[in-house]
């Protein structure tokens, strides 16, 4: 199957599981129950230790393993992705999580207008379309907890749409295999929450959930996230982000009986079906396209 699939097919596929994979992201850290720095520490070390196992595993059988950092452009995405990691957790402590969630939801908008700048990828029509559409369902979902935040945690917000929509644009433009990249900027996010841990201690509740999120849901997600880009463009993996947003939530409501608002119910169906619908067009392009071949 793999032979007759073409690149964008292919590329579509690993972003959306990767995008499902990344929802049981928080709720993992919820079971866990800790701080942010502990979190942070835990997650970010199973990750590393997780990462260099595969690829030394993988270098053992097969000489096709991507590196680990591939060049200098690896080495920008390694710090777009560490970014991303420290701004995000420290924005949740400076402003609301609805402010959070809908800054960072915009980095499918980043992503969009730094690959037509810098990389002449001009959005499809169908594409707009659709962002425009889950933009929108995105304020239906926050629009009950919108609330004035801290300007200092709205700025840290921002600054992680970005760097993730850059990372993403990096990674489309120097062609190269990113799937074990971000998994090496955990580095930063465990000096960071190292430092603050050895001065605070570890407050962890249940560390094997957390060691779990790390081991195998953060490698995969994020393999599976950052391998897209070398198939489809930036704004359609950055879609695939968005996930997480709506998925989220139903698993925090399915384990801890947490019952979102209609509005959210509302907003997630708008996002699902959006990307469905977009997923299932390209398919059908692209389908086309070899057919015509």
């Amino acid at each position: 199957m793999s032979q007759t699939m073409s690149p964008h097919t292919k590329g579509l596929i690993l972003t959306a599981i990767g995008g499902v994979t990344l929802a049981f992201d928080i709720p993992l850290i919820k079971l866990a129950g800790g701080d942010v720095w502990s979190i942070l520490l835990l997650r970010g070390s199973s990750t590393l230790v997780a990462a260099l196992i595969a690829w030394l595993v993988w270098r053992a059988i097969s000489r096709d393993v991507p590196p680990l950092i591939p060049g200098k452009a690896g080495l920008a995405v390694v710090a777009c992705y560490g970014v991303t990691s420290i701004c995000f957790m420290s924005a949740v402590f400076y402003t609301s999580t609805a402010n959070l969630v809908f800054i960072v939801a915009f980095s499918t908008v980043f992503s969009t207008v730094l690959s037509w700048v810098f990389l002449r990828e001009v959005p499809r029509p169908q594409t707009l379309l659709a962002m425009g559409v889950m933009i929108l369902a995105i304020a239906i979902i926050v629009q009950d907890g919108l609330s004035s935040g801290g300007w200092f945690g709205d700025l840290l917000a921002l600054g992680a749409a970005i760097s993730i929509a850059t990372a993403i644009v990096i990674s489309r433009a120097s062609g190269r295999d990113m799937g074990f990249t971000p998994l090496i900027a955990v580095i930063a996010p465990i000096l960071v929450g190292g430092t603050m841990v050895a001065s605070n201690g570890l407050n962890v509740e249940a560390p094997w959930w957390i060691i779990f999120d790390g081991l195998v849901v953060i490698p995969i997600a994020f393999f599976l996230l950052a391998t897209g880009p070398k198939y489809i463009s930036g704004p359609e993996v950055a879609m695939f982000y968005l996930l997480e947003t709506v998925l989220a939530p139903i698993w925090v409501w399915y384990i801890f009986a947490e019952v979102p608002s209609n509005q959210s119910l509302f907003g997630g169906a708008i996002l699902i079906v959006t990307l469905l619908i977009h997923a299932v067009w390209q398919l059908k392009k692209s389908r086309k396209r070899r057919l015509a071949a």
